[in-house]
């Protein structure tokens, strides 16, 4: 297992990033269900994807009423929000015995009992060029804002993590995930203090809306959680939850396969050379004298099929004199 750590600032994730440079690297879409960060601005061809941020409800949530929590706003785009968290929950959650999409859940108990359940969150789906084939367990951070003011956000920070995540995991369609805490302090045999979770084969962390209060400022207008989560557009509060990141760090982890196969030759083969250049006048051009051995020089071995088809190649550091006098074992070592 090769492990990278991978450290995103929040000055490339609140888009202040943007300021400094021709451009901004945070994409947006017309069909406002989603925004792209990037480390640089998105129309240049160094740009790298970092991850996508979204966010949804179920039909279960108090959210998903028509009206706005101050009962007079109508809440926007309802089914966009509703379709996107069945979306990830779908994929990532699985269905019941009843053909039901699960909703998330606190404490990663699955019967439909729990009172645990995250029935809205934001998304944060981490591109496969920084998670590669999964996030390292037990190194998830992230660093949110936690002040109810918007200018002065980030003067006081929550750190969510999954604490657990090397020690305890669990299994979804998607592949593992644990549960994110505020503190180690805060894990309880039961999960009901935690506030997401993170799913590590996938890259994608999934936030309950609770890890903000009510009354949090989420936007330049003053608007508190409850009235952009449900008065505003998907991109909208992507742009607020995007303005209280300090950092978000994780390291990834790429799985290298590796077989040893020990290639012997024997003292009777490979003496000749198929080289054209091996011959002159149908004589072996490194024999000074016609009783002389044969001599070659190893430089490639080839790894065949059972129906001897060139499937890999490897390269010697030098090339290796071999004659009728000497046997050699290569070791080789495939990496895939």
């Amino acid at each position: 297992m090769l492990h990278e750590a991978v450290p995103v600032t929040g000055s490339i994730v609140s888009g202040t990033y943007g300021t400094l440079v021709a451009g901004t690297n945070i994409k947006t879409y017309t069909s406002d269900l989603f925004e792209s960060v990037y480390d640089y601005p998105y129309l240049s061809s160094s740009a790298n994807h970092i991850f996508d941020i979204t966010m949804g409800y179920s039909t279960g949530s108090a959210f998903s009423a028509s009206a706005d929590t101050d009962g007079i706003t109508s809440d926007a785009d309802i089914a966009n929000k509703i379709n996107m968290y069945n979306e990830m929950a779908q994929v990532l959650m699985g269905h019941d015995l009843n053909g039901k999409i699960r909703d998330f859940d606190q404490d990663g108990d699955l019967s439909p009992s729990s009172p645990t359940k995250i029935t809205s969150a934001y998304f944060l789906n981490f591109a496969r060029l920084l998670t590669k084939d999964e996030i390292k367990k037990g190194t998830f951070t992230l660093k949110l804002g936690d002040t109810t003011a918007f200018a002065s956000a980030n003067s006081s920070l929550k750190t969510i993590s999954d604490f657990q995540g090397s020690s305890q995991n669990r299994n979804s369609p998607a592949g593992e995930y644990g549960i994110l805490y505020t503190s180690s302090a805060e894990i309880d045999p039961a999960g009901t203090s935690g506030v997401g979770l993170i799913y590590y084969q996938a890259g994608v962390a999934v936030l309950t809306s609770s890890l903000l209060t009510s009354t949090d400022v989420m936007d330049a207008d003053g608007q508190t959680r409850d009235q952009i989560f449900t008065g505003s557009s998907i991109t909208n509060n992507a742009n607020a939850l995007r303005h209280r990141f300090f950092n978000v760090e994780f390291n990834n982890t790429t799985e290298l396969n590796s077989t040893i196969y020990f290639c012997r030759v024997n003292h009777n083969e490979f003496n000749y050379s198929s080289n054209p250049t091996y011959l002159s006048a149908s004589q072996i051009v490194v024999k000074a004298q016609q009783t002389d051995a044969p001599v070659s020089y190893v430089t490639t071995i080839g790894l065949y099929s059972a129906d001897n088809e060139l499937l890999a190649t490897a390269k010697l550091s030098e090339p290796l004199k071999k004659d009728p006098n000497n046997e050699l074992i290569l070791r080789v070592r495939l990496d895939y």
